[in-house]
């Protein structure tokens, strides 16, 4: 049962790092644009994400323009898209293989070591996704301090971390605690889930010396 209950509770935070990634996906808020200089016109705020960015006025205006040219986006910005997407995919794939190797489940083989097999690959599957998120998140995000700290860029051009940013790391420390936890149940040893061989029956007993 014990083991049954880490299957699940890996299960669960690798589908809830699996979903926080694929709204960090989405979000257009992975940078904001900051506010640190003392002449900032605070009108309108700014924000970007990986498909699109919006501006926002004070008076409660929101206009938002898609990146139509994907060769014209910086390299950086192509990056990131590739591996939210393939920790997207990643994650479906692995929701698949893992429930199918859950102990409370009827899918695939009847093997318990085969479903326990099966599991573990889904384990491996959602580390997989949450490193690639992980690889995301961390290169956007080394990308917005180097432009913060740049003294050529202009201060109203500055920008600091997002709500989706922060949303991505989350989701990839789930998805990478979810899969070890799911890896955790790869059967280990080559002969610990055979069954013992059939134990003979005890011949008859050689006579006693003494009655010879």
């Amino acid at each position: 049962m014990a083991h049954g209950g880490l299957q699940l509770l890996g299960l669960g935070l690798g589908l809830a790092g699996w979903g926080a990634l694929l709204v960090a996906t989405m979000l257009p808020q992975w940078q904001v644009s900051s506010f640190a200089g003392d002449s900032i016109i605070t009108a309108v705020a700014t924000f970007q994400g990986l498909w699109m960015a919006c501006a926002s006025q004070s008076t409660g205006q929101l206009q938002c323009r898609s990146f139509d040219s994907l060769l014209a986006l910086p390299g950086y910005l192509q990056a990131t898209r590739a591996l939210m997407v393939v920790a997207g995919v990643l994650g479906l794939l692995a929701t698949g293989v893992a429930v199918a190797g859950m102990k409370c489940t009827r899918c695939g083989d009847d093997d318990p070591r085969r479903k326990a097999g099966t599991a573990a690959a889904g384990g491996g599957l959602f580390l997989l996704a949450g490193l690639a998120g992980l690889v995301a998140c961390s290169w956007y995000g080394h990308r917005i301090v180097t432009s913060f700290y740049d003294p050529t860029v202009p201060v109203n051009a500055k920008y600091e971390f997002g709500p989706a940013i922060f949303l991505g790391w989350a989701g990839a420390a789930l998805a990478l605690l979810g899969g070890a936890m799911l890896a955790s149940s790869c059967p280990r040893g080559g002969g610990r889930g055979r069954a013992p061989p059939p134990r003979r029956a005890p011949g008859p007993r050689p006579p006693s010396s003494e009655y010879v």
